[in-house]
């Protein structure tokens, strides 16, 4: 029985391992994401500046910015996504780890039982001693 519950124990905590990972690779993606669309946006600025045209509607506006704006749209549009999906993976961490606090509440239960069930059979050998010494004198 303890095997199975030591079982149990190390597939929750492997499972909040991983929901774990999990959540730090989602936040490490929507940090690369920013990075990323925040180097475009000194790109474009750049670019506007090098070329002296701001107006994206202008007909001489480098194209260069306009598929750096393009890529920086995307990515702005992935991070939001991702933040969503950060969001479930989170609370799925949340679920995980409460599900593993429970696993180890009844696993501590049970040992506490064993230990009472093991206290009480000393006890009553050392009552059984007393009343044999008793009993004699």
């Amino acid at each position: 029985m303890k095997s199975r519950s030591e079982s149990l124990i190390r597939l929750k905590k492997f499972q909040v391992d991983e929901k774990r990972r999990q959540v730090a690779q989602i936040e490490m993606m929507v940090r690369d994401f920013e990075r990323m669309a925040a180097e475009l946006d000194q790109q474009i600025e750049i670019e506007q500046t090098k070329t002296g045209i701001s107006d994206v509607a202008h007909f001489a506006y480098s194209t260069f910015a306009k598929a750096a704006i393009t890529r920086r749209d995307n990515l702005l549009a992935s991070a939001n996504d991702m933040r969503s999906k950060l969001e479930t993976a989170q609370d799925a961490l949340a679920e995980a780890l409460e599900d593993l606090k429970k696993v180890e509440l009844l696993d501590q239960r049970e040992h506490q039982r064993d230990r009472d069930e093991q206290n009480k059979a000393e006890q009553a050998d050392y009552d059984e001693i007393a009343r044999l010494r008793f009993s004699r004198q």
